[in-house]
């Protein structure tokens, strides 16, 4: 199934992304993370892909194995790094001719080393490009990202915007955003989209910091992502018990995917860094206790966009 067609026909509607393992032990690892989490039939799954296509093969054979093996619609991401025009219609034959429906379609992020995004000859330069060459010429449907608090690159969210607009004009159908970890930074985003005319949905991005590593990790590689005071300290003060840091994470992102479904969000995407539990338990407890029902009134229209 293409995910806008999901996006329009359930919800919440909850999604995990995956990375291709790099040796057997991680192999094994992500075929329990997948086993565990089917359980909570996500609509869709997708696997990214590595710098200058490093995991191409990998990612397609892990996409391929979500729908052949494990019943999941699955969707694969694509970059611009190192590629040639032709070096994509190549990948991209490849997928189709496997049955891939979906991919997303990235710019991607400087090989490591380099401080700028050098585009190869004869390759797309930006996100759009990669879009408008899919569309031209495939019918997949493609997915972009998009930054409630702005690209790292962008000189301010009104460009952060209009190059997220220029994505859906080329043919993007949904919007899958960045982790963010202060709502008011989606909603906020959500209601500049509608009124610049973008009415794809836009689906919010969570990760869960189970890790301290991982929250100081993402402050070094994006710090116009924020994270509140309080849930830094509280996380820094845990430093000492990793399973303590795990129960804060799994709290606070369970709070705030409850406000983000019963405010209208599309569905959720989890970054799960390949492992289950926290994504298990956040999505087990929504399906629960299912806030979307719960709603004082009905969600501001801007939210699920007119497509969702």
């Amino acid at each position: 199934m293409k995910i806008s067609e999901a996006l329009r026909s359930t919800f919440p509607c909850f999604s995990f992304e995956f990375f291709p393992p790099r040796n057997e032990e991680g192999s094994a690892q992500l075929a329990e993370t997948v086993t565990k989490l089917k359980l909570l039939a996500p609509a869709f799954v997708s696997v990214t892909y590595g710098a200058g296509g490093s995991t191409r093969q990998r990612t397609i054979d892990l996409v391929t194995r979500f729908k052949q093996d494990f019943g999941v619609e699955a969707m694969a991401h694509l970059t611009c790094v190192g590629s040639s025009r032709d070096d994509l219609r190549e990948t991209l034959d490849h997928l189709a001719g496997k049955g891939v429906e979906n991919i997303m379609a990235l710019r991607g992020d400087p090989p490591k080393g380099a401080t700028e995004f050098v585009p190869t000859p004869d390759g797309p330069a930006h996100a759009t490009d990669l879009i408008s060459l899919i569309t031209s010429s495939y019918s997949f449907d493609v997915g972009a990202a998009c930054y409630p608090q702005g690209h790292p690159e962008s000189p301010d969210l009104d460009h952060d915007l209009e190059y997220v607009h220029q994505k859906v004009r080329a043919g993007a159908r949904f919007l899958v955003s960045q982790a963010f970890f202060e709502n008011i930074h989606y909603f906020a985003y959500v209601e500049r989209a509608r009124s610049r005319g973008i009415d794809v949905p836009i689906v919010p991005g969570i990760m869960p910091i189970t890790d301290l590593r991982v929250m100081r990790r993402i402050m070094e590689l994006d710090p116009r992502t924020t994270i509140p005071a309080a849930l830094k300290r509280d996380i820094e003060r845990r430093a000492d018990n990793p399973e303590a840091v795990v129960e804060l994470g799994v709290a606070y992102a369970t709070l705030q995917c409850e406000e983000l479904l019963r405010c209208g969000a599309p569905g959720v995407h989890f970054y799960t860094l390949n492992r289950s539990p926290a994504t298990s338990a956040i999505v087990s407890a929504l399906q629960i206790t299912q806030p979307w029902l719960n709603a004082r009134m009905p969600a501001p229209a801007y939210v699920a966009g007119a497509a969702g």
